[in-house]
């Protein structure tokens, strides 16, 4: 890999958020003054924001998690239409991401966001009083697509402010602050249910999504000039994004990190029923256990941030981890089918911790190799990942449940088969071996970057 933190230092620098009005030009003066310090905190500030926003995939789905097998018992329904009820969300924030984006690139970051997050507060309510499984289907559908202004501008902020290197610590960085929602979300949902039924956790959802629009408001400034916003309409927004699936090695980080997703969330859409219905665990023991392995994700997330990413290239901590994913999932088949024997929950549980920690190595990373290639287009590149993580997301929740409640095989072949699609995609389609003598579409001033 080239160094391209060291080649775009100058361009990352200018595309920090702009100093207060009155602050000097020169921002290696030797004495710090007052507006420098202002950037430092508003820097901060944005870093929490950004956090938040990429928390609102595990908000909106993981303190629901517990309260699954409650929602089949009261609304009448069984496992797999319950499980739809992620699906909807999932297929929400796909779909709201192709929308979000180039919107985002024509009209700015914060716009688009706000309106989102209002979105998001109006629907989270109303699951909490829907009455059939139909309604919270329908409205979990709209939350995700509003909720999906959040993760798909945040990612953009993220390629406005920085590139190369940094970019990529900056997401393990993100990865720390959001990796908290995992684990607090499902420890408040298990709360949550003691305390009341499974529609207060969308109570709790609704004052999350207040405070975050709040936090928005006050400590997110605009980070796309209007000199580098999209003028045109929905024909150039398609245009841009076709432009972009045209480069081969962008489309192989896109599709690969979609496939680590659905490995992901086929253990977010089963884990439910395979802890506390197969195993017998209560609504807290699986928010413990789904904390730990939230843990394992952070902890290695930190690792390639702070040791990996500058030592070793990007594309091998990629590599390595979805070679732990495709093992892991390979243990946990072992295991589902019987071929190692009886097994208990512990085993069970660490194979998952293993799977969850290696997506430390392959979200972030995905991320970042995606978008170095896209400066050009963030908010449209960041819709096409986001959208392409989603939707095989979306699609790998069901069919976990296609056994029904009483067997782990489906999440064990569902992540199995993800992982060895996202290597092969990896290999076949990025090549990283033969990456230095490839141009990146600005090299090539592809036609789709005017």
């Amino acid at each position: 890999m080239p160094d391209h933190g060291r080649e775009h230092a100058s361009a990352r620098d200018a595309r920090r958020i702009p100093e207060a009005p009155d602050a000097p030009e020169a921002p290696d003066a030797p004495a710090p003054g007052p507006a420098l310090t202002a950037r430092r905190r508003t820097g901060f500030l944005v870093t929490l924001v950004l956090g938040g926003l990429t928390a609102v995939p595990p908000l909106s789905m993981d303190m629901y998690l517990p309260a699954l097998p409650e929602v089949t018992g009261a609304l009448h329904t069984s496992a797999a239409t319950a499980q739809l009820t992620l699906t909807a969300c999932l297929t929400g924030m796909a779909l709201g991401q192709l929308a979000v984006g180039p919107m985002s690139d024509k009209w700015g970051r914060r716009r688009p966001l706000l309106i989102g997050l209002l979105v998001y507060i109006a629907a989270t309510a109303v699951c909490a009083f829907a009455p059939t499984a139909p309604l919270l289907i329908g409205f979990r559908l709209v939350q995700g697509l509003a909720g999906a202004a959040g993760i798909v501008i945040a990612r953009a902020v993220v390629r406005d402010l920085y590139d190369g290197v940094e970019m990529a610590r900056f997401f393990s960085t993100l990865m720390l602050i959001s990796g908290v929602a995992p684990i607090v979300a499902p420890l408040i949902g298990g709360q949550v249910l003691r305390i009341t039924d499974w529609r207060g956790v969308f109570v709790v959802l609704t004052a999350v999504g207040i405070a975050l629009t709040a936090l928005v408001w006050k400590g997110l400034p605009e980070t796309l000039a209007p000199g580098r916003r999209h003028g045109g309409g929905t024909a150039d927004a398609l245009r841009t994004m076709r432009g972009l699936l045209a480069d081969r090695v962008f489309t192989g980080y896109l599709i690969a990190g979609g496939f680590a997703f659905a490995a992901l969330f086929a253990y977010i859409s089963a884990s439910p029923f395979v802890v506390q219905e197969i195993f017998g665990a209560s609504p807290q023991t699986f928010s413990l256990l789904f904390g730990i392995n939230s843990v394992g994700l952070i902890a290695v997330g930190q690792i390639n941030g702070k040791l990996l990413v500058g030592r070793v290239s990007l594309d091998k901590a990629l590599a390595a981890g979805l070679v732990i994913i495709a093992l892991a999932a390979a243990a946990l088949l072992l295991m589902a089918t019987g071929a190692l024997g009886d097994v208990g929950l512990a085993p069970v549980a660490a194979g998952l911790f293993v799977l969850m920690s290696a997506m430390g190595l392959t979200l972030p990373n995905t991320n970042a190799l995606a978008l170095m290639r896209t400066p050009h287009a963030a908010g449209s590149a960041s819709a096409l990942l986001g959208t392409s993580s989603f939707l095989v997301g979306a699609i790998a929740s069901p069919l976990v449940g296609i056994a029904g409640e009483d067997t782990a095989v489906p999440m064990a072949v569902v992540q199995l088969a993800c992982a060895l699609a996202a290597l092969a995609c990896f290999v076949g389609l990025c090549r990283p071996w033969r990456r230095g003598t490839e141009p990146t579409p600005e090299e090539t001033a592809a036609p789709w970057t005017d």
